[in-house]
């Protein structure tokens, strides 16, 4: 299954996966880092905590496009270089881990639930279109996009074992799976908590909230000096 023309396609998708467009569309749009407010995370979700939905949902479709869009490639062009489904599987694993540690960015990558949904959507429509049904599903009666990417990210290899059988694809769609929840560790935390943020939630930026509260006001502070009235029993 993997040759040279495999890892080199590996290798592009990576790179494609590598491109943190949740940062890339907020720099063009003049809007804050979104690893800098909310969540912290450079994905749609955070990005729609700005309140710009524009910017959210060019960065939504530019995450889902370079996990499709390898994929896609691979299984169109792929045959001739000896490329079957199963490397196109590989291929959208390798977009996803991309964006969850991209080279370009330090290694500091999203949750990458776009990008897996692209993926899956490229390598088999049905597959990917039955998983976001189940996103939209859980995420329309709970608010939460954290526990409608857990909810889909079990789903998805269970619908692929179940309607299209075992295979080297599944492999791959199980690491996807696997690499999301564990990315969602801190949110699953928070649910169980009753402190998670739900979809459109706002979110201000923690610097500024830290700067709020390492200048208190001055009549709080313990060191103020007395002024006004304070001093007015001790005037001649």
């Amino acid at each position: 299954m993997f040759s040279l023309p495999a890892a080199a396609a590996i290798l592009a998708a990576y790179l494609l996966g590598s491109l943190s467009f949740a940062v890339l569309v907020s720099r063009t749009m003049g809007l804050a880092d979104p690893r800098s407010y909310g969540s912290g995370n450079p994905g749609a979700t955070n990005v729609l905590r700005s309140g710009n939905k524009k910017a959210a949902l060019m960065t939504l479709l530019f995450d889902a496009l370079k996990g499709f869009v390898p994929v896609l490639a691979v299984l169109l062009f792929g045959a001739r270089w000896g490329l079957d489904p199963a490397v196109a599987a590989f291929v959208g694993l390798a977009a996803f881990v991309g964006h969850l540690w991209p080279v370009f960015f330090r290694f500091q990558g999203g949750k990458g639930v776009a990008t897996a949904a692209g993926a899956l959507l490229g390598l088999n429509p049905v597959l990917g279109g039955s998983v976001l049904v189940i996103w939209l599903l859980v995420a329309f009666a709970t608010r939460y996009s954290s526990l409608a990417s857990i909810a889909a990210a079990f789903s998805a290899p269970l619908v692929q074992a179940l309607v299209w059988g075992v295979d080297a694809s599944l492999l791959a769609i199980v690491g996807m799976s696997l690499l999301l929840v564990w990315r969602h560790e801190g949110n699953i935390r928070k649910l169980l908590a009753g402190t998670e943020s739900k979809i459109g939630q706002k979110a201000t930026a923690p610097a500024a909230h830290a700067k709020a509260s390492a200048h208190p006001p001055r009549h709080l502070h313990p060191h103020a000096p007395k002024t006004g009235h304070g001093r007015k029993g001790h005037r001649k």
